[in-house]
């Protein structure tokens, strides 16, 4: 059975300072949705994910911030991350800190992942939303691009800027807020939410460099690690980068597990699933988020999701939904905004 996804309150523990900042009393609004405010008394706290969604859609709703997701994830800092973040922090260089960030990030947040990928001398961060039916997608994407940038400002320096920010969402009739937290260029409508910069900034080293005790915070963390995930959440946790980067065939996902297509088949079948049922899945979740929160056209999105053309990408969207991607969206958009 998959686990439920939940994330540590520390990712999003600005929330209260900034409802406060936009005029409304955070203790009466989280009341609202069924959150106490002593939930951001410890960070190590769990709220569901899907539950974190709604409470963010709330928020934006009381406060009529359009941007409140970036304003929350403009507080978050690597130490946020608890074991993770100071393993990251002690590591020999930015590649090992990000490495470690990638392989552990499902102990800080279950239900999304963060990939990392290198073409040439451009590094590309992403962090994806991988649980089904999440709303608020486009708030919180926008608070994880913000936490990513604080995050490798911290291991890079006060001045680091990135080569463009990746938000998966319109541009906004006014991104002049997105343009004073960033200070770089924008992607909209993005595939993902993310970071790309020079690969060269991944052998930067970092100041607080300590073996000693990055073995110490390793002992604990495989020790968390001992809970593993099911061996279809593992699946699901890489599927959404493997789509977005082409590379979602059986056999390249097995890979990632050092084992053949047929043993990947076999292991989904006595877990009561297929390969071919969670790639659907991942494709039909990314497609809803391309059509609710971008203006990419249908065909387009085709092309991310590795359709041959959009007639297929369609006949897909159909079979799962009972509806057409453009009528889809067009309910989406024409609902009142939130």
């Amino acid at each position: 059975m998959q686990e439920p996804a939940t994330v540590r309150v520390s990712g999003f523990a600005g929330l209260p300072a900034v409802l406060r900042s936009l005029g409304v009393d955070p203790a009466e609004v989280l009341a609202e949705v069924g959150v106490e405010l002593s939930l951001f008394d410890d960070p190590d706290n769990l709220i569901g994910y899907a539950a974190r969604g709604r409470l963010i859609r709330h928020c934006v709703a009381r406060t009529g911030c359009p941007h409140l997701g970036l304003l929350v994830g403009q507080q978050g800092q690597l130490r946020d991350l608890g074991l993770v973040g100071l393993l990251a922090k002690y590591s020999p260089d930015v590649g090992a800190a990000l490495h470690c960030l990638v392989r552990h990030f499902h102990l800080h947040a279950r239900g999304a992942t963060v990939s990392m990928a290198v073409k040439g001398d451009v590094t590309t961060l992403t962090y994806d939303i991988q649980l089904p039916h999440t709303e608020a997608t486009d708030q919180l994407g926008d608070g994880a691009a913000a936490m990513l940038f604080n995050i490798m400002r911290s291991l890079c320096g006060a001045h680091w800027v990135p080569s463009e920010v990746l938000l998966a969402h319109r541009r906004p009739a006014d991104d002049g807020v997105y343009r004073r937290v960033f200070q770089s260029p924008l992607g909209f409508d993005a595939e993902c939410n993310g970071l790309k910069f020079p690969a060269y900034w991944l052998d930067h080293p970092l100041p607080a460099a300590d073996p000693d005790l990055s073995r110490l915070l390793h002992k604990q963390i495989d020790a968390m690690e001992s809970r593993s995930d099911s061996f279809p959440d593992q699946v699901r946790s890489v599927l959404r980068s493997a789509l977005l980067t082409r590379h979602a065939r059986a056999d390249q996902v097995a890979a990632l597990f050092s084992m053949h297509s047929r043993t990947l088949s076999r292991r989904l079948e006595a877990c009561g699933t297929s390969y071919q049922a969670l790639l659907d899945e991942s494709r039909f979740e990314i497609a809803r988020q391309m059509l609710e929160n971008t203006a990419l056209e249908v065909g387009q999105i085709a092309r991310a999701l590795d359709y041959a053309d959009a007639s297929a990408f369609t006949r897909a969207f159909r079979r799962w939904s009972g509806t057409t991607p453009g009528q889809w969206r067009a309910a989406r958009v024409s609902r009142p905004a939130r």
